[in-house]
């Protein structure tokens, strides 16, 4: 693999378990993208972070996001910011959706144009954070290539994926 890579956690950040902690573990060139604040977020602020994030990292880079993560990212994508190689988004929540954390600020209404750059956009069948219907709007407005692994609940470390080695397979694609 040749392209770098910057993991985006959702809310809360991603724990031991979760496979974007145990990709981190086992690649020590993935960096996560630090928050200000992970249980409080501002969509601006993750924003930012990630234009630091990638602007250090330079234009051969894949981001992989979950959750609120990929949300974040969308919003990125639709200001000025520096180039990326692709990005794969894991689990994008609906924020207009009953669980939808309250204490994200400023994530709603994620931008529906095609990014600049490729993308894949992985779904989960029973995902209580946004359904089906949801991701594959946002996927084909994002133009995404959208892909369903059926029934993982929010594709977490609850999801019992442990190393993900699909997920892994579909970041190698976006890489190489």
């Amino acid at each position: 693999m040749s392209a770098k890579v910057l993991i985006l956690p959702g809310y809360g950040n991603s724990g031991a378990l979760h496979w974007q902690s145990r990709w981190e573990q086992a690649n020590p060139a993935f960096v996560r993208v630090q928050q200000r604040d992970w249980d409080a977020p501002v969509c601006d602020d993750w924003v930012a972070a990630i234009e630091d994030a990638v602007r250090s990292a330079g234009p051969d880079v894949v981001l992989v996001a979950h959750s609120l993560g990929c949300l974040a990212v969308a919003h990125w994508a639709a200001t000025p910011h520096s180039p990326i190689r692709g990005a794969l988004l894991v689990a994008v929540p609906d924020p207009e959706g009953p669980d939808f954390p309250a204490q994200a600020s400023g994530f709603g209404e994620p931008p529906a144009r095609p990014f600049a750059f490729s993308s894949t956009v992985v779904i989960s069948d029973d995902d209580p954070y946004g359904t089906p219907a949801y991701s594959a709007q946002l996927a084909e407005a994002w133009g995404s290539r959208a892909v369903r692994i059926g029934s993982c609940g929010h594709i977490n470390a609850e999801s019992g994926l442990g190393d993900w080695a699909a997920g892994f397979e579909l970041l190698r694609q976006l890489r190489d």
